[in-house]
């Protein structure tokens, strides 16, 4: 998609940082992304895109387990597989997320029965508003599903520059989401997954092969990966749905009287996966992901097609999807 942005920043330090918030040649507004993979520019955007260059991972043994602290320009899967590679577990079922590890906490990010909010210790930021660092605890964030007080009351001012992460040297796969557990088990064997012998790296390999052979790769189809969020609805609503549709309705109960439906399945259900328009589609392995079919498809035709699926899923289901990707215009 052809759009432009009038200036952009990449920065190596939080020094660098401040220094291009404060230089008044810069066009504004200023936008800061991760990897920009969640993003749909509609426009050329007038002002300055600043994006973090911070790049590095340590870590700190605690009593608890192991502390870990990436810059939040790492790329997501780098930082998935240097934990893996180094037994540590939290991070494997959320491998092969595009983006940044700044990003990551800012949109939430989740997969495979995990969010990265569970694993979170600390989110360091650049406070625009107080023109001071601080360090947020997770209750400080505000997450929710896909959701942190970064895209609401802390958008704009606070600007993550890294994240702290407690992970675990102790067996501890989550493999109970969907069909993690078979393919585990296919891939490593009965035995590993009886006796505790998998390993952070077997896991994420599984998982690693299960996008790979759902979703688009990024360097040849243009995507942002799961374009829509799965709804969440009342128990009513499940049910009648059950009922309408004399079918199991793939659902996931949250408690409290909430359920959660795969957005993917109602997609599927409303004939989308498979559909290509002029240059805008669907992919046809996962009708939750969007793509520039033709690599030649304007902002408003992904919106165009956006839109569509939302009328189409809210006739159908009476269930409003919301987009997962956020809208720049």
């Amino acid at each position: 998609m052809k759009v432009k942005a009038a200036c952009l920043v990449d920065y190596y330090s939080i020094e660098e940082l401040v220094e291009a918030l404060g230089n008044v040649g810069l066009p504004r507004p200023f936008f800061h992304i991760g990897g920009g993979s969640n993003i749909l520019l509609m426009n050329d955007f007038p002002g300055t895109v600043l994006h973090s260059c911070i790049r590095f991972i340590d870590h700190t043994r605690l009593e608890s387990g192991v502390s870990v602290r990436a810059g939040a320009g790492v790329p997501w899967d780098d930082f998935c597989l240097w934990c893996a590679e180094r037994g540590l577990w939290g991070p494997e079922n959320l491998s092969m997320i595009p983006g940044e590890v700044g990003a990551a906490a800012v949109q939430n990010i989740g997969a495979y029965g995990r969010e990265v909010c569970e694993i979170i210790s600390t989110v360091e930021c650049f406070d625009t508003e107080q023109h001071t660092m601080v360090a947020l605890r997770p209750e400080e964030c505000a997450y929710g599903y896909r959701d942190s007080i970064f895209k609401n009351e802390g958008k704009g001012r606070y600007i993550v520059t890294a994240v702290s992460f407690n992970l675990r040297e102790e067996y501890s796969p989550e493999l109970g989401y969907g069909n993690v557990l078979e393919a585990v088990t296919r891939s490593c064997g009965q035995f590993a997954v009886h006796e505790h012998m998998l390993t952070p790296s077997q896991v994420r390999s599984v998982i690693v092969n299960i996008r790979s052979g759902k979703l688009p790769d990024p360097v040849k189809v243009g995507s942002a990966g799961s374009f829509f969020r799965n709804p969440v609805v009342p128990a009513e609503k499940y049910g009648q749905l059950a009922r309408d549709f004399g079918e199991t309705v793939p659902h996931y109960d949250l408690g409290g009287g909430k359920v959660k439906i795969p957005a993917a399945w109602l997609i599927d259900r409303c004939g989308w996966k498979g559909y290509r328009g002029a240059n805008a589609g669907v992919w046809d392995s996962q009708p939750l992901v969007i793509v520039n079919a033709t690599g030649n498809a304007s902002p408003q035709e992904i919106k165009d097609l956006e839109d569509r699926i939302r009328a189409s899923v809210l006739e159908k289901f009476g269930i409003e999807l919301m987009p997962e990707v956020e809208h720049v215009s």
